[in-house]
């Protein structure tokens, strides 16, 4: 995770070099979105939430999680969360939040149908090292640079109505749109990068949480046997999300390519091993 940070690093100060070096007015550009990133910060929560259609839950309404997530949350010495349900029938949990006092942790109802009470317990320790590790911030400090790069991609040609000083305006462009396609190619590889080596992070946290790897691998193991149960119109609508879930929706050939999670089965090898290192065998 530092290696892939540290890449990012560099080509971030290598991008901003050339977009500064050929074009200083698109220096606004990048002030402008900056500010656009941190209102995606502050408010990534509660797009998360509402894009998933779901609700703040007390006690009274689920009492059997809202246990369990305060439990947990003592056990990783964390504030306690919001707790949040969402109505669908897709399998599935992600925890969101710019801090740890900020954060929530929502499941689904297809989650809550699906998993026993351990393996209910594995999968609410993950989000809840997510939480601790601060993902949600790495990730969109991470996306920045990608989003820049795609905005210069898209739109750079608006920049090119004028000619720079020696006429050099249309070429200038045209480098700073190439120079934005590759750091945009390169930063999108990273970043999934980067986004699995957190997730297999936040597995071993969460069972460091529990105690309990072999109970997160077999919660692992029944989402993605259920996810073949859901409606592929669900899964298509849900898959924007797939950064933030436990589990990804693999929608066609291209998602399954470019994943933002490893594979549920080297997940699953890695939480037995790590059974097996509890067990001291």
């Amino acid at each position: 995770m530092v290696l892939t940070m540290i890449l990012l690093g560099v080509l971030y100060v290598v991008f901003l070099a050339v977009l500064w070096t050929l074009f200083q007015s698109l220096f606004v550009v990048v002030i402008f979105f900056g500010v656009f990133s941190l209102g995606q910060l502050f408010f990534s929560d509660r797009l998360a939430l509402w894009s998933m259609g779901a609700k703040e839950v007390d006690y009274n309404e689920y009492p059997d999680l809202y246990r369990t997530v305060e439990r947990l949350a003592q056990q990783a010495d964390l504030p306690t969360p919001k707790v949040a349900v969402a109505e669908t029938k897709t399998p599935n949990a992600f925890a969101t939040g710019r801090s740890k006092k900020s954060a929530a942790v929502c499941v689904t109802t297809g989650l809550l149908d699906t998993l026993n009470e351990d393996e209910l317990a594995g999968v609410i320790a993950h989000e809840l090292a997510h939480v601790k590790n601060r993902d949600v911030v790495i990730m969109t400090i991470a996306s920045f640079l990608s989003t820049i790069a795609f905005l210069v991609v898209r739109w750079g040609w608006l920049f090119g109505g004028g000619r720079g000083r020696g006429g050099r305006g249309g070429g200038g462009i045209f480098v700073a749109i190439l120079a934005s396609l590759v750091v945009w190619i390169i930063s999108f590889l990273l970043i999934r990068a980067l986004s699995r080596y957190r997730e297999y992070a936040a597995d071993r946290g969460g069972a460091q949480i529990t105690g309990n790897p072999a109970a997160l691998a077999a919660a692992l193991v029944s989402i993605d046997d259920r996810m073949d149960r859901v409606p592929t119109e669900d899964l298509r609508a849900q898959a924007e999300m797939n950064a933030f879930f436990i589990v990804p929706i693999g929608v066609g050939v291209i998602g399954r390519l470019f994943r933002t999670h490893p594979s549920t089965e080297r997940r699953v090898d890695r939480l037995l091993a790590m059974e097996r290192e509890l067990e001291g065998r």
